[in-house]
């Protein structure tokens, strides 16, 4: 520490590029500050510091980092901790540009595997970002001083050093419920659990916060289920939901809606006091919907779409603004292809011509005039052929009673389970319309993505950066994926950044297709880390969090620069 503050007295005034003497390991009392990377500017990207706190200073219990669940439960707990004494701190550190402004990767409401702190038997490790002080594009000497002497230590202080075992068995034991809950569903085949007490609306549309007085989740008699899970004396109660295919119906603002969105984030585990603790769903859920002028790459979109005008091949289907019916069809095969084994639609978000054709249409455009098979005739493929499960919000036709093996209806945002009501409208009035669908589903086929997809390139540089969650530059070309619905947190879309550019640095598409892609990405992820993707690797990966295979999926096919194989 003391000759860290005596080189900042010696560079004190001088050009800003001198800040790159500071690079290196300093030995502080309770923790060492490793300096990784100095930013070239006081306006660039902000330089990457590691606190590494060795555990004689700050105990761990083994028992806290395995299984991983537990590992990733305590990791996100002194990340919310770093996180609270930043933006507790009154760090006053004056200068140009971003002098004096420490970023670190808060987490949100979902508990998610992340970079920001990194825990081992040996050391915690915090990764923060800080904006090395300047007047001008001078250095800021003192400034910089007060920077790493007052306001770092503190931030260490009051979070790692402060942080209560309690607080951490408490994560680590949520982990296991969770864990518990996860088992439990696939033991009895279900897609989804929602426990009773759960507080499923949001603060607003913009806020992923839990409402207050909101309504608690109360599941019907006909869906509810216990489960016994550890660290509890009652049984958990909630609503389950099998596989197979699922409506949920109900008035408009009644909470159709709503406890979908909650369904689609059960993939991930959330965090204590925000209401959707005990909601989890099928981790290969995929949210599905209408996409109106999308890039869609060589995709086979034929089991829904086939015989459009000119001749247009959907077998190998492309374009550069697709339409809402091929954007959907296409969301579906894709989704499909990446592993897929439950579809989350809500209509509200869907292409009607795609959902569903009356009876009175089908006479009106006679079936060689119509080149879409509708989603209603699919469902009941994709569950006895694939075993694909599928939960669709619907509240405008009933014709999905028919195909539907369980029918919940929201009424003020209370459950009711009205299947058999359902089934008698069904009888009393059975559909008049023709099933438009060939005998089976369709070929779901494997694409293979070519090197030259990954255009990195910008000038004399290869670059690929996160812009905001569902936008990435890519060399000269952004890939926009703005309803992609699933991705929880910005450091996700950093990682898929670094992923990208670790996929051209290693000319690492190669000759897999895309599920063999993911598969060996995610093998990658488990074994290595998420720095195996990064360029500093061993330090400061970057402020990136662990994306699903289907985000993952979700950028790479909305690529521009595209270009695929079948095989």
């Amino acid at each position: 520490m003391q000759k860290l503050m005596q080189t900042l007295k010696q560079i004190d005034g001088k050009s800003y590029k001198a800040y790159k003497n500071i690079q290196g390991r300093y030995k502080f009392k309770d923790f060492d500050v490793h300096i990784d990377y100095v930013q070239g500017d006081p306006f660039a990207t902000p330089s990457k510091i590691r606190v590494v706190i060795p555990t004689d200073k700050r105990a761990l219990k083994d028992e806290w980092l395995s299984p991983d669940s537990r590992q990733t439960a305590t990791e996100d707990i002194f990340a919310r901790k770093v996180g609270k004494a930043i933006a507790k701190g009154n760090f006053v550190i004056k200068g140009s540009g971003k002098s004096g402004s420490i970023f670190f990767d808060k987490p949100g409401q979902e508990v998610l595997k992340r970079s920001a702190v990194q825990i081992d038997a040996n050391s915690i490790t915090v990764c923060i970002s800080v904006g090395l002080p300047a007047n001008g594009r001078r250095i800021n000497g003192r400034e910089a001083e007060k920077l790493f002497s007052a306001a770092i230590p503190a931030i260490i202080k009051n979070s790692v050093f402060t942080i209560t075992n309690d607080e951490i068995v408490n994560a680590t034991q949520l982990a296991d419920q969770q864990e518990a809950i996860r088992k439990e569903m696939r033991q009895n085949n279900w897609i989804s659990f929602i426990a009773n007490g759960a507080f499923l609306p949001r603060e607003s549309g913009i806020s992923n916060r839990p409402m207050k007085d909101a309504v608690a989740f109360q599941s019907p008699p006909e869906n509810e289920v216990e489960i016994e899970i550890p660290h509890r004396t009652e049984p958990l109660k909630g609503m389950a939901i099998k596989k197979g295919i699922s409506l949920i119906v109900g008035g408009g603002y009644h909470g159709k809606s709503t406890i979908l969105e909650a369904v689609e984030r059960g993939v991930y585990a959330h965090t204590h006091r925000d209401g959707r603790e005990y909601v989890l769903t099928d981790p290969d859920a995929v949210k599905i919907r209408a996409e109106d002028g999308r890039q869609i790459t060589g995709v086979n979109i034929s089991p829904f779409i086939n015989n459009l005008p000119h001749k247009q091949d959907t077998d190998f289907f492309s374009t550069e603004n697709a339409s809402g019916s091929t954007s959907q069809a296409a969301n579906v095969m894709e989704a499909l292809e990446a592993g897929a084994t439950t579809l989350l639609i809500d209509e509200d978000t869907s292409a009607t011509n795609f959902m569903i054709r009356d009876h009175r249409m089908q006479q009106l455009v006679r079936r060689e005039k119509e080149p879409i098979t509708p989603f209603i005739d699919k469902i009941k493929q994709l569950r006895d052929q694939f075993d694909v499960s599928t939960i669709l919000v619907m509240g405008g036709s009933g014709d999905y009673f028919a195909v539907a093996d369980s029918v919940i209806m929201m009424e003020a945002y209370v459950p009711y389970n009205v299947t058999d009501e359902a089934r008698k409208i069904m009888e009393q009035d059975p559909l008049d319309r023709e099933s438009l669908s060939a005998e089976t589903f369709g070929d779901i086929t494997n694409r293979y993505f070519k090197q030259n997809s990954l255009q990195t390139q910008k000038g004399k540089r290869s670059k690929t950066q996160a812009k905001g969650l569902t936008k990435i530059l890519m060399g000269k070309t952004d890939i926009s994926f703005d309803d992609t619905e699933q991705l929880a947190d910005e450091s996700q879309t950093r990682m898929i950044a670094e992923i990208i550019q670790y996929l051209d640095r290693t000319n690492g598409l190669g000759n897999r297709s895309v599920h063999q892609l993911l598969d060996d990405v995610e093998k990658q992820m488990d074994k290595d880390g998420l720095a195996s993707f990064t360029v500093f690797n061993d330090q400061h990966p970057g402020d990136i969090a662990r994306p699903r295979r289907y985000e993952i999926a979700a950028v790479l096919n909305r690529m521009r620069t595209a270009k695929v194989i079948q095989k």
